[in-house]
């Protein structure tokens, strides 16, 4: 083709066909997005189950660990799908045209009262609904053995020594304490969410309920989940603005991992 005739750069693979563009239209639909919603929290399973869990039990380390590292195999490269998608779409890779709700149309004091709101909410409901959990554990869910399983948010590091705890948290703690969270924003409420138009205001139930049941690791959390995450989720929707629930969601994981590793580091918290 003549170098006049070819189209720029940044249009190149605009037009994906097949299974790329049925990711990147602007609908999706309910059974699909259903799957998008699931297949990844599985897949987290099955790296914990048959690499991670046995890799950080051979290292005698919590098994919290292994729960981080599954998370990481599956979430960070879910994170350069999306940016291969904008490549695919855009010639380049990025998250434009991919991960929506990141044209800020919030000031940045409406995104900071509204983001610290959704994040105190949270921080605050996430604690105080931990009976409800241990209800719904102790009526539904006391089959489901994995090591630490139970309503108890310190269960997964029990039974270890104070310093390797610590040690454990601290390894972790630039990636369950936020990155992580942060990835999920992108994929669940920049990807997926804005493909339900045809949800209307049901949209940000249905993602904020399939959001909860993708931690397949603690389905007894799934009501406390709808009830924490849904406001953060919903004001992202209503104001098509990520940073929203990026402030609860990662917000209130690294609020609460910078106040564990404190309290466990000057002992004012023991194992």
């Amino acid at each position: 083709m003549d170098t006049a005739m070819r189209p720029p750069a940044d249009t190149q693979g605009a037009q994906p066909k097949g299974f790329v563009a049925k990711l990147l239209a602007d609908r999706h639909s309910v059974p699909f997005s259903i799957a998008l919603h699931l297949v990844p929290g599985a897949v987290i399973v099955a790296v914990y189950a048959f690499i991670a869990a046995p890799l950080v039990r051979a290292m005698d380390f919590p098994i919290f660990l292994a729960w981080a590292i599954a998370l990481a195999v599956v979430l960070f490269p879910l994170q350069l799908f999306l940016l291969w998608l904008g490549k695919k779409q855009t010639g380049r890779c990025t998250m434009k045209g991919v991960v929506h709700y990141r044209d800020r149309p919030l000031s940045r004091g409406k995104v900071f009262w509204l983001g610290a709101a959704c994040l105190v909410w949270m921080t605050v409901v996430s604690l105080s609904l931990t009976p409800l959990d241990n209800v719904v554990y102790d009526w539904f869910f006391t089959w489901v053995d994995y090591q630490g399983a139970g309503p108890d948010g310190t269960a997964y590091l029990q039974g270890y020594s104070q310093e390797l705890v610590l040690t454990t948290l601290l390894i972790c703690a630039p990636f369950t304490g936020f990155t992580l969270p942060l990835l999920e924003e992108y994929y669940f409420r920049g990807f997926l969410l804005p493909r339900l138009p045809q949800l209307g205001k049901w949209a940000p139930f249905f993602n904020t309920f399939f959001f909860s049941v993708y931690h397949f690791w603690a389905p007894w959390t799934v009501l406390s989940k709808l009830v924490f995450l849904y406001p953060g989720v919903w004001l992202a929707w209503k104001k098509q603005d990520i940073r929203i629930s990026i402030a609860m969601h990662p917000g209130s994981a690294l609020l609460m991992t910078v106040v564990g590793v404190i309290a466990l580091a000057s002992g004012a918290y023991s194992m």
